[in-house]
C-alpha cells in the first residue's frame, strides 16, 4: 500500500512538471505572438509615416519612397502570415497545456485516492488486531 501511495507520488510529480512546461512553451509561443503583431503595428506607422513629409518632395526622393513603402507592404504581409503560423501554435499549445492539466488532475486524485486506501486498510488491520494489542498501539494501557 505504501508503494501504491508512493508511485502515485512519483506520478503526480512528473504530470506537475509537464505541466509547467506546457505552461512555459504556451507562455512563448505567445510572447513571440505578440512579438510579430508588435513588429507589424510598427512596420505599418513607418509606412504611414513615410509620406508625411512637409512641402515639395522631387520625383527622386518620392520614387525612392514609394519603392520603399511597397517594400514595407511586402514586409508586412510576410509577417501577416508568420502571425497567422504563431496563433496557430500559441492555440496548439494551450491545448497541450489543457492536456497536461487535466493529467495533472487525474494523477492527483489517484494520488489521493490512493492515500485514503492506505489509511482505511491501516485501520481495518488495527481494527482487527486483539484488544490488549490496540490499547498497547494506541497508548491506553
Amino acid at each position: 500500500m505504501k508503494g501504491l501511495v508512493g508511485r502515485r507520488q512519483r506520478v503526480l510529480r512528473v504530470r506537475h512538471v509537464q505541466h509547467a512546461m506546457a505552461v512555459a512553451e504556451t507562455a512563448r509561443a505567445r510572447d513571440e505572438a505578440a512579438g510579430i503583431a508588435h513588429n507589424i503595428e510598427r512596420l505599418s506607422k513607418v509606412r504611414r509615416e513615410l509620406f508625411e513629409t512637409q512641402g515639395m518632395a522631387t520625383g527622386a526622393s518620392f520614387a525612392a519612397m514609394q519603392e520603399l513603402a511597397t517594400r514595407l507592404e511586402q514586409a508586412s504581409r510576410q509577417l501577416d502570415g508568420a502571425l497567422y503560423d504563431a496563433n496557430r501554435k500559441v492555440e496548439a499549445q494551450e491545448g497541450l497545456t489543457l492536456a497536461a492539466n487535466r493529467e495533472k488532475e487525474i494523477a492527483s486524485r489517484l494520488k489521493e485516492r490512493a492515500r485514503a486506501n492506505l489509511e482505511e486498510w491501516r485501520e481495518n488491520r488495527l481494527a482487527a488486531l486483539p484488544r490488549y494489542r490496540r490499547m498497547q498501539r494506541t497508548g491506553d494501557v
